[in-house]
């Protein structure tokens, strides 16, 4: 089997690879990340102009791309720069729309690849720890209710597609809705504050808010799914890229740094660790690959890879993040210093979607069922 990447995708990671290398050091991401709105709105527009969102959604709703491997492609070079820009509300937000939209909500799509546009997706809840069906939010005089946390851009999305539970009990799969609310909106308060990671995350507040139905009432749950399989794909990837910068840049440590005159590098206890860095990020890649394969096949097929993926993700990047920064000593602690913005993403990616002892059980579960 050739897991060779397409000349397309090749053509894709170069060119964002290159824009990255050239437009976006870690000086200018810090810069970024320490702004009121958290990303820049040049590097976002100049993403669309490259092509770069549209390769997250098919050509029926105006992409090009829209394959999970498309998708993998874009995110390990965005994990290789820690960028900031919201990529992974708007592939999460679009991809509940282009499963279950109308033609007029699909339309905002084009609008995310022209870069016109920024969406998210609220759907965790203060209680529910990762379970996609535990929802409460709910609908009362036809105004919506409920507490959405870790709402990825809340603060700085044009619209947020809050999922209602609208039938059923609490985790029941059928019964949660989705509506397209306008942040601005009355009844929603909003507030934005910056991870450890650099990224921004909200808690929302819908008292009384009023939205537009997306989809069918009561029958979200699997574009709902869906949507979150494809983010746990994008994460996989993004911690993928930034494991292989924070391991080469250990690695490049090991050959310069001198203890007691020997270069540390040569000691064979690191050597050691080394080795198993490469092996163990050896499976990690693997796992996305297989996530990625099976993205298209039938919902267990697709969900237990994922959970897979995000399982063994999960685990290698705890193991690659703190010999990072246990090789690197004190200087991996300093805010100058890039390996330790890469460690904190890594270890941030683990938490959203789902984290490994999460994921571990749910694979677990779904091949119980299988």
């Amino acid at each position: 089997m050739d897991f060779n990447h397409t000349e397309d995708r090749r053509m894709l990671a170069d060119t964002l690879s290159r824009f990255l290398r050239d437009t976006y050091p870690i000086e200018k991401r810090l810069e970024i990340a320490e702004t009121d709105a958290g990303y820049s709105d040049e590097v976002w527009g100049q993403m669309a102009e490259l092509g770069i969102l549209g390769a997250l959604f098919g050509e029926e709703v105006g992409g090009f791309g829209g394959a999970a491997f498309d998708v993998a492609v874009v995110f390990e070079e965005l994990g290789k720069a820690l960028v900031v820009e919201p990529v992974l509300a708007n592939l999460m937000a679009g991809t509940v729309l282009a499963e279950i939209g109308s033609d007029a909500q699909k339309a905002m799509i084009e609008e995310i690849v022209g870069g016109a546009k920024k969406l998210t997706l609220a759907h965790y809840e203060p209680t529910s720890r990762y379970e996609a069906s535990e929802v409460s939010a709910h609908l009362s005089d036809g105004k919506i209710h409920g507490t959405k946390t870790a709402v990825l851009n809340g603060g700085t999305s044009d619209g947020i597609l809050v999922t209602v539970r609208t039938g059923g009990d609490l985790w029941d799969e059928d019964g949660i809705s989705v509506y397209l609310v306008d942040p601005k909106g009355e009844g929603v308060s909003i507030r934005e504050v910056p991870g450890i990671d650099g990224t921004r995350v909200a808690e929302v507040v819908l008292t009384g808010a009023t939205g537009e139905l997306v989809g069918p009432e009561g029958g979200a749950f699997p574009a709902l799914e869906k949507a979150l399989a494809i983010g746990c794909v994008a994460l996989c990837a993004e911690a993928v890229g930034a494991m292989t910068v924070a391991r080469d840049m250990t690695l490049d440590y090991l050959k310069q740094r001198k203890q007691f005159g020997v270069i540390i590098g040569r000691f064979q206890v690191l050597q050691h660790r080394m080795a198993d860095v490469f092996m163990e990020m050896e499976q990690a890649t693997s796992a996305l690959i297989n996530a990625a394969g099976r993205f298209d096949q039938d919902r267990v097929v697709r969900e237990k890879n994922v959970s897979a993926a995000k399982n063994t993700i999960g685990r290698v990047g705890k193991l690659v993040a703190e010999e990072a920064i246990q090789m690197h000593g004190g200087i991996a602690m300093t805010w100058e210093y890039a390996v330790g913005h890469y460690a904190k993403r890594i270890t941030m990616i683990d938490h959203q979607l789902g984290d490994a002892d999460y994921h571990l059980e749910r694979y677990m579960e779904l091949g119980s069922a299988a």
